[in-house]
């Protein structure tokens, strides 16, 4: 892209790192740069701490949850509802109940502070969830499946939040509760037994 400077015609520059620690200005525009800002370099807490975020939540407030049951987000509703004792409140303005449930506009109209805030949005959205969940006192942002927004991350972080992107609450509760089967579904059983591939 070229900006007009009076009479010149200037490439807009970026900034970036290169491996080696020095750094360069490129073309914004150019295939490069395209390629580094695509990259990630946040990686948010290890499984141990996932782990303990889950252990620690006594109520989960899914935020852009849905109660068409072809979302994802009613899926991992049905899940949560089902299979443990989380406190669930579905953040939805537009829809009146799911899973028999009442909905809520937004977190402050919440009943109290959820311990997890899980997000059903989209990446460009996470700035807006991150501070409603300060404003409320949140202390962890979980951000789904293909919902990633390293800017915004940060800023949670730097503001005293525990941030989960790209990752299914569903999925790493089955998982660290043993109950995840290799397709992605609830077997309900544990054991130790190989399964016939």
């Amino acid at each position: 892209m070229t900006i007009d400077v009076g009479s010149t015609m200037v490439e807009e520059m970026t900034e970036v790192q290169l491996a080696n620690g020095l750094s360069c200005a490129i073309p914004a525009d150019s295939p490069l740069a395209r390629l580094r800002r695509t990259q990630r370099s946040w990686s948010g807490p290890s499984a141990k701490e996932r782990l303990a975020v889950l252990r620690r939540a006594k109520s989960i407030a899914i935020v852009g949850a849905s109660p068409n049951p072809a979302r994802s987000s009613f899926f991992v509703s049905t899940y949560l509802s089902s299979s443990t004792d989380y406190r669930l409140y579905f953040v939805n303005p537009k829809a009146p109940a799911i899973l028999g449930r009442p909905t809520y506009s937004d977190l402050a109209s919440l009943p109290e502070v959820p311990d997890i805030v899980d997000v059903f949005r989209r990446s460009s959205e996470l700035p807006q969830v991150i501070d409603d969940s300060l404003a409320v006192g949140a202390g962890v942002v979980w951000a789904q499946l293909d919902v990633w927004n390293e800017d915004a991350a940060r800023y949670g972080e730097s503001m005293g939040l525990t941030v989960v992107m790209d990752r299914c609450v569903k999925i790493e509760h089955a998982r660290f509760n043993g109950g995840l089967h290799l397709s992605g579904f609830d077997t309900g059983q544990i054991s130790s037994r190989k399964t016939i591939r």
